[in-house]
């Protein structure tokens, strides 16, 4: 049996040469190292944290912002084993077919590869995440047939679509990657787990084609290197630009930034609170609408309105999932709108509920909404990032639009009715809320000039190191990416079982 090796015991100087480095301990690395284990591979995963939360290891993280209010960037990722998987909320849903195609509307858009290619690794994702049988959209009749109706809606761009969740064994509670699946990986001979170790530069060959070494540090000073023979960067959004732009010894601009594109098209998905209050004229909703609810096979779901292709295409419009969130009370001039709208329709509104929405929405590409370093240094001598974000006017035009398509269709199946909440950009930043799903920054691309790696997850212009996760999205589509972003690691480690082999 393999373990999981405290780096801070071992001899300084030390050198590894493995077959495959993975750094990051996250849902990533740990799918990644999974995916490989028992295989002939010799594979080492290098994990920043140990255990359990560390707030000195945390505060690498810290770094500077500016452009519109963001999270600090130390509050949106966990740096110990099992990443962020320790305090995400456990929502899965795959991306639409459309997510991934490119959309003349929709300037940056496109994937070098398509949903059917994440198709045969959205099972093994599913159970990694532990959300229990594939339900999702594939099941919504027979959900609301056991659990209640669904909203009546009019035909139009919105439907009632699913999110499942993640759970433990035990619990309802999020599957911790770390803990969850530190036995396996310690039952995978071949892969060697180090904790409390950083890597603190990517350093190329001469000839910058391939990674030559791997420059490690702990907190305590001791430092090592690693030379294996194939790398696979896993450590998140951020952290994955900060490594590739703060390894320039070889190439100045950074490994992989010959085209100035790390760190750009940065991503998360707003979620602004309270968008809209919905009226629903017959009582209360089904449950599955406003809480999550176990289903008589055991899948944990909720209902959520998303938008459909045509609506999107025809409408030139985004992806978004708005959310039914608590019970509200209307003031007397919103009651006296249902009482007018109820005799217009014609329909008995004497037990209307009212429910706040919430969303999801998928932020426009920008290039402009980037990472780049700063003179500031962290505890091991790294440069520190500087975050510019943005959101643009059109991103909120774009949702409220659909917020206004769905209070048509509520109209038109005379089964309740929408106020919308905000109308100006101070309204809805007011309103702000992130996902904390940092996307993008790394983008995957067919061509060189458009994005920093191959549809495979390889660096364009190396033979040997692959960027994993969901920083290699080039749009985040409104999905929470934590089962995308599995699917697409377990297709990268069928790749390097065939080039690794």
């Amino acid at each position: 049996m393999s373990a999981f090796l405290d780096a801070r015991t071992l001899p300084d100087r030390t050198v590894l040469t493995p077959d495959l480095a993975i750094i990051g301990g996250g849902p990533t690395g740990i799918s990644l190292a999974l995916a490989l284990a028992h295989t002939k591979l010799n594979i080492v995963l290098l994990e920043s944290g140990g255990m359990n939360f560390d707030p000195r290891v945390q505060s690498l993280y810290a770094g500077s912002e500016s452009g519109v209010p963001y999270t600090a960037l130390e509050a949106g990722r966990l740096r110990f084993m099992g990443g962020s998987s320790n305090h995400w909320g456990g929502y899965c849903r795959p991306l639409d077919e459309i997510d991934f195609e490119a959309r003349d509307w929709v300037p940056h858009s496109g994937w070098p590869i398509g949903r059917k290619h994440l198709a045969p690794y959205y099972p093994r994702a599913q159970q990694l995440v532990e959300a229990g049988p594939w339900v999702y959209d594939d099941s919504g009749a027979a959900v609301t047939a056991a659990k209640g109706a669904a909203l009546e809606l009019g035909k139009g761009g919105l439907y009632t679509s699913w999110f499942q969740f993640s759970k433990t064994r035990d619990s309802v509670l999020p599957t911790y990657f770390g803990h969850r699946y530190e036995a396996d990986l310690k039952a995978a001979r071949n892969v060697t787990s180090y904790l409390h170790v950083n890597v603190t530069g990517i350093r190329l060959a001469a000839d910058a084609r391939r990674v030559d070494r791997l420059d490690l540090a702990t907190l305590e000073g001791k430092h090592f290197t690693v030379k294996p023979r194939f790398v696979v960067l896993a450590a998140g959004g951020m952290e994955n630009v900060r490594l590739l732009l703060a390894s320039n010894d070889v190439m100045t601009a950074g490994v992989g930034n010959q085209n100035d594109l790390v760190g750009r098209f940065f991503a998360d998905n707003p979620i602004p609170r309270d968008v809209a209050t919905l009226v629903s004229f017959a009582g209360p909703l089904a449950q599955y609408y406003g809480a999550n609810t176990t289903m008589d096979n055991g899948a944990i779901m909720r209902a959520v309105f998303s938008t459909t292709r045509h609506y999107c295409e025809s409408q030139r419009n985004v992806g978004s999932l708005t959310t039914v969130e608590p019970a509200a009370e209307l003031d007397e001039a919103g009651k006296a709108a249902v009482i007018t709208t109820a005799l217009a329709l014609g329909v008995d509104a004497s037990n209307a509920r009212a429910y706040s929405l919430g969303c999801g929405m998928e932020l426009l590409p920008d290039p402009d909404r980037r990472l780049t370093l700063t003179g500031d240094k962290d505890a091991l001598g790294m440069p520190r990032l500087k975050l510019h974000m943005t959101i643009a006017d059109e991103d909120f035009a774009l949702y409220r639009r659909t917020l206004a398509e769905l209070g048509r269709q509520l109209l038109a199946s005379r089964a309740g009715m929408l106020r919308i909440s905000y109308s100006h950009r101070d309204e809805w930043m007011k309103a702000m809320d992130w996902g904390h799903h940092h996307l993008g920054t790394t983008r995957m691309s067919a061509d060189p000039k458009s994005g920093v790696v191959d549809a495979d997850g390889l660096v364009h212009g190396l033979g040997n190191l692959y960027v994993a996760g969901s920083s290699t999205f080039p749009t985040c589509g409104a999905s929470n990416p934590t089962l995308n972003l599995i699917a697409l690691t377990l297709r990268l480690a069928d790749h390097l079982k065939t080039v690794a082999a």
